[in-house]
């Protein structure tokens, strides 16, 4: 009897202990870069965070940039205080900071998300296949641009830089691609040429929407925003040729970036995103330290690891709740910008949508690998073989 009462005592300690390592709270610090309310990089990533701190009982803790100067005396803090199972950073801008506090403090774990870290151990540094997504958009923009008779698509870029490169290299692909599928499927040569150009800059909406206006002139079927906020630059453009031609869906379309960005100008001219999947990124990221299985160096999420991802009915659905509860989108219009979304992309036959759906079956089964370039040579290079110029 003593032996069994040894036994379960010994039993019940062992799981109390067990239950007590279960119950533990870990802490999840955010250093933002800029603040809230952008319905991208910052919003996305806390989602993310969110969601991963609730579902593993763990805290959160928050804090906003004011200025790029604000970066490493932030990490510093937040790192010297030890009380972080992870310190995490979004955006490519914070990754210099990143990497000056992971080696003043080798003890501490970090994210970035969006930075190119690959020589700290401490540091886990996450990008995207923005090329494969790009495809996908560069498809469409084909494909539908020959259906409505345009003799153009058209991308505006933010900076040159290796990421936008990415967008680039993808998008021309997918526009072969999609101009060949186009051939195949109708018996007819397409005769779509490509319009492109880089602003220079993220943040000039005036900017954007100039270069969009110059698209549009020359007969592009649409604009995919390759940024940042100068898209709404591209949105206003669009949304004032429709009301000169007096029309409210079809061409010309409105590609977002980034986040799912088809609710813009109340879903009226947005016909697809090219997403990148920041709050799964974050969640998987923090499932790692959660579980012990963090490791430093470079992931890179496509496709098949649900990183990026053209966007669909659910994203929108989705998307619009997350704005609601933020504060940036009004609940009045949730259903209406649903229906003109769902008018706009009713404008395109199924056959095109399904023929999207073959390429990202084919991408995810890597039976078709999608070219990419982190070089101005390699773009030179991309651009020599997909020149796509206008008839």
């Amino acid at each position: 009897m003593r032996k069994k009462i040894a036994l379960l005592l010994s039993f019940a300690l062992c799981f109390g202990v067990a239950l007590g390592a279960m119950a533990q709270t870990g802490r999840i610090a955010i250093l933002l870069e800029g603040s809230r309310g952008d319905l991208s990089f910052n919003d996305m990533g806390t989602k993310g965070a969110e969601a991963a701190v609730t579902d593993l009982n763990l805290e959160l803790d928050i804090v906003q940039n004011a200025a790029a100067s604000d970066y490493l005396p932030n990490l510093r803090n937040l790192s010297r205080s030890e009380q972080y199972d992870l310190i995490i950073s979004f955006g490519f801008l914070q990754a210099d900071a990143v990497r000056q506090a992971a080696s003043e403090f080798p003890d501490q774990k970090y994210l970035t998300v969006g930075g190119a870290i690959t020589d700290r151990s401490n540091v886990m540094a996450i990008l995207f296949h923005e090329n494969e997504v790009s495809a996908l958009i560069g498809a469409l923009a084909a494909l539908t641009a020959a259906h409505h008779g345009y003799p153009r698509a058209g991308i505006v870029l933010g900076v040159e830089i290796p990421v936008l490169y990415h967008f680039e290299a993808g998008y021309r692909f997918g526009m072969q691609w999609g101009l060949d599928r186009y051939a195949a499927e109708t018996g007819l040569t397409p005769e779509v040429g490509m319009l492109y150009t880089y602003a220079g800059t993220f943040q000039d909406i005036a900017v954007g929407r100039i270069a969009s206006e110059a698209m549009l002139a020359q007969g592009a079927a649409s604009i995919y925003n390759v940024a940042g906020a100068l898209g709404i630059g591209d949105l206003q453009a669009i949304t004032a040729f429709h009301t000169q031609e007096g029309t409210r869906s079809g061409p010309p379309y409105f590609f977002g970036v980034d986040a799912n960005q088809d609710y813009l100008g109340e879903g009226f001219h947005g016909l697809a995103s090219a997403m990148k999947r920041i709050d799964n990124a974050t969640y998987q990221a923090i499932e790692t330290v959660a579980n012990g299985t963090f490791a430093g160096g470079l992931r890179v999420l496509g496709l098949a690891d649900s990183g990026v991802g053209i966007s669909k009915l659910q994203d929108l659905e989705e998307f619009l709740q997350f704005g609601i509860e933020a504060g940036a989108i009004s609940s009045d219009a949730y259903y209406s910008t649903i229906a003109n979304w769902a008018a706009n992309r009713a404008t395109v036959p199924q056959w095109i949508w399904d023929a999207i759906g073959e390429l990202e079956v084919l991408i995810l089964s890597e039976a078709l690998l999608i070219p990419t370039a982190n070089t101005p040579d390699e773009m030179g290079a991309i651009r020599m073989q997909y020149p796509l110029g206008a008839p």
